[in-house]
Parts: C-alpha cells; sequence; structure tokens
C-alpha cells in the first residue's frame, strides 16, 4: 500500500490517480473503506480517490460498473443536455458518497472493536440499503442476485449499498479486519486459516510494524 503524505497539517490532501489505489480489502465495500489512506491518522490522511471520473473508473476497476458503462456514464465536464453533466448535481452526488463512507466506516470500526453500532451512522448506512434495493431489480436468474441498473455517476453507492446489504448480512462479516498498523485504518476479510491475519498488507504494514520491533531490540 504506497500512501502519499500530508506535510501541510492541513488535513486530508488529493492524490488524484485511482490506478494507485491498492485493493487490498478482498470486497468491493472494504477497498471502497480504503479509498482514504491514513484513516485513523489526522496529520496524514489523503483522499485515493477524488472526482466523477475517477470515481467511475474505481468502480469499473472493483467490478460495480462493467467497461461499457464507464465508458458511457456521463461526466460533469461532457457536452450535452442530460442534467447529469450539471456540476451542481455531480458535487450533491459526491457528497453522498462521501456520507456513506463516512457511515460505513464507523459501522465496521465498531464492528472490529466488537462495539454496540452506531446509532447514526448505521441508520445512514440502512436508509442506504433500502434505497438501493428499491432502485435494484431482481433478473430471472439463479443464484438470485440484487442487481443496480446503471444509468448515471449517483448508482455507484447503490451498488454499494447492495454489496454492504450483502457483506454484512453473510458469514464473511465474521472475517472483516482492520489492519494493527498505526495511523492505517484499512480494512480487509481475514481469509487466512487461522484467521489471525493482522496487516492490511505484509510488505507494507507489516513491515513497519517488524522494522519498529527491530528498532526497539536493537537499541542499547
Amino acid at each position: 500500500m504506497s500512501r502519499a503524505q500530508d506535510t501541510t497539517g492541513r488535513g486530508p490532501v488529493a492524490r488524484p490517480h485511482h490506478a494507485e489505489v491498492a485493493l487490498v480489502g478482498g470486497h468491493p465495500v472494504l477497498d471502497f473503506a480504503n479509498t482514504v489512506a491514513w484513516r485513523t491518522d489526522p496529520r496524514r490522511r489523503v483522499a485515493r480517490v477524488e472526482g466523477v471520473g475517477e470515481w467511475i473508473r474505481w468502480g469499473g476497476r472493483v467490478g460495480l460498473f462493467t467497461a461499457g458503462e464507464v465508458t458511457a456514464l456521463p461526466r460533469p465536464e461532457g457536452v450535452g443536455g442530460d442534467e447529469r453533466d450539471d456540476p451542481s448535481r455531480a458535487s450533491c452526488d459526491l457528497a453522498g458518497l462521501e456520507t456513506f463512507r463516512s457511515a460505513l466506516w464507523e459501522v465496521l470500526d465498531a464492528l472490529t472493536d466488537r462495539s454496540p453500532l452506531p446509532a447514526g451512522p448505521w441508520e445512514t448506512l440502512r436508509r442506504s440499503m433500502v434505497t438501493a434495493r428499491q432502485k435494484a431489480v431482481l433478473p430471472p436468474e439463479l443464484p438470485l442476485c440484487w442487481q443496480v441498473r446503471v444509468t448515471g455517476f449517483e448508482d455507484l453507492v447503490h451498488a454499494l449499498a447492495l454489496q454492504a446489504d450483502e457483506l454484512l448480512a453473510g458469514p464473511l462479516v465474521q472475517r472483516i479486519r482492520r489492519c494493527e498498523g498505526p495511523g492505517c485504518g484499512w480494512f480487509f476479510l481475514d481469509r487466512s486459516r487461522s484467521g489471525t491475519r493482522r496487516w492490511c498488507s505484509s510488505g507494507d504494514c507489516g513491515n513497519r510494524d517488524r522494522a519498529r520491533r527491530h528498532y526497539h531490540r536493537s537499541r542499547p
């Protein structure tokens, strides 16, 4: 997980290149939560995906949008009469996506801390999942699978909400972990046989921990 640092002290800074976002979560919902690096360290927190265009490409990368949808979905900078090309509409959709992500963070933090779910964030998540179900379709195919009919960028949050519904209702919810690296805050599915995975990446936060322990052992 390569993450840029904020040396300005002003909080989140943009790192506007979606291709650099590591997909270590093992599930689109967890990778969505991980689109902010150093999440639990305000001094180094970095937003890794910003803007409608980057989010659309990210959605294609994790399989929430097809390649055709990535190409066809309107951007606010596009030309045409579609209301989805309106920058104010895009700002509203982005704000909704960030609100959903913030609520997801708090629910997943409570889950990994084995604490009660926070009422406000859970209600935000619940409403998003209910709305997604209302907008979803159920194709006549087995196994049954609710799907979002993608027509605009706003459907990204609906697709994520459906995925969150499935993840939190299924057996994989017991496998959700949060990286133990100081300041990291990334989530992942622990698919190890022992169920004791500690790091988002053994080569990143894991290496940092080993280096810290080696340093303390070697001090006189």
